[in-house]
């Protein structure tokens, strides 16, 4: 293994400035030098060059001195972390609604703002809409423009690395739609793109019911449904940001159209929209048999899609979000039937997030950017 020297003093400085970053971010209280020494193994004079450049950047605050501490005579200097140095925001652009949810630099979330859309608005509509919600959840909140570090963007469809939807069936317009460089116009900072069950995947293992595990499956079941997926706590997007798209499964046969399997008459279900959809889910409820076997019909879809999934991945668990999950039932016949097809059945939870998913994921994105830039190593360009 080769050996670090101090060949490279400015390499040196930018390990030494993470380390010092790191260990004041994640302190529950104000540290002082000596306890900065103690954390970081670094030597004072180190620690003392180091958190002086970070309080000229404007990352770190040297924290008032408590009243009992002034009465003991000169207190030690202590320093903290300024989260509100910067900021991140995770967006949510859907079928029906756009949400903006605003954090520091630690994930605490400041605030957040959802605006309404209808199915049928193109481009130009949706996206006026973020910008508008945007504008007023920074304007309600105090914080600046320009302290927008990174932007995280969650939407259905594949997406490629550069912002792009190559393909999208959820949303008219969005198919070829170069997202990321037209929301980009709107922002200083990176706006990074990603399809919403990968982050609505990000999301639940952050702050939901996935939080510490490193394989999971998170199914957003819609009339489309699309999974998200961590492998070994990493994001797997596939070779060309294809992967989960498990609602394409309906093209290996006729039958399995959605607008089949809901239907409650011999035609198809015409609108196929949501609300026609939570009318079939209200009547199944009721026990109209049509209806509960038009439901059927539709878990039943939903099981050998996630089956699919959970033989090729082994998850440890699958998440069921979407607003299927909040119109019906589906746990249990899913739990009945995945352990009929799996050789080792998941354990199956509803999101934790709900709604809230993709949004709080998207922000995960963008907080996941700003820390690896913090917290990097390599010469800033």
């Amino acid at each position: 293994m080769g050996r670090l020297t101090g060949g490279d003093p400015s390499l040196l400085r930018r390990i030494n400035s993470a380390v010092v970053l790191r260990a004041l971010r994640g302190a529950e209280n104000f540290p002082t030098l000596t306890d900065l020494v103690g954390q970081t193994g670094l030597s004072r004079p180190t620690v003392e060059g180091v958190v002086d450049g970070l309080v000229e950047t404007g990352l770190v605050a040297e924290a008032p001195a408590s009243p009992a501490a002034r009465r003991q005579g000169r207190p030690a200097r202590r320093f903290r972390f300024r989260a509100e140095a910067g900021h991140a925001l995770g967006i949510e652009i859907g079928p029906h609604r756009v949400t903006a949810v605003l954090s520091d630099l630690t994930g605490h979330v400041v605030g957040s703002q959802e605006r309404l859309v209808t199915q049928e608005a193109g481009p130009p509509e949706r996206l006026a809409r973020v910008r508008a919600g945007v504008s007023d959840l920074l304007r309600r909140t105090g914080v600046p423009r320009a302290t927008l570090r990174s932007v995280g963007v969650g939407t259905p469809g594949v997406v490629r690395a550069d912002g792009t939807l190559t393909l999208c069936t959820a949303l008219p317009g969005w198919t070829g739609l170069p997202l990321g460089e037209r929301l980009g116009r709107s922002f200083r900072c990176p706006v990074l793109v990603e399809n919403d069950a990968n982050a609505a995947v990000l999301g639940e293992r952050w702050k939901g019911v996935a939080h510490g595990c490193d394989d999971v499956v998170m199914v957003l079941a819609g009339l489309s449904p699309g999974a998200g997926s961590l492998i070994g706590g990493r994001l797997h997007r596939g070779f060309g940001g294809a992967a989960g798209e498990i609602g394409a499964l309906h093209l290996l046969g006729r039958e399995a159209f959605p607008e089949r399997l809901l239907s409650t008459t011999e035609d198809p279900l015409h609108p196929l929209d949501e609300a026609a959809v939570a009318q079939v889910f209200r009547l199944a409820r009721t026990g109209d048999t049509r209806a509960s076997e038009a439901v059927d019909r539709y878990v039943r879809r939903l099981v050998h899609q996630v089956a699919a999934l959970v033989l090729a991945l082994d998850p440890e668990l699958v998440v069921v979000g979407g607003w299927t999950a909040g119109l019906y039932g589906v746990l249990d016949p899913l739990r009945r039937e995945l352990e009929r097809y799996c050789l080792r059945p998941p354990r199956i939870e509803l999101s934790g997030l709900g709604e809230k998913a993709v949004a709080t994921g998207a922000l995960r994105l963008a907080l996941d950017h700003v820390e690896e830039r913090l917290f990097s190593v390599a010469e800033t360009p």
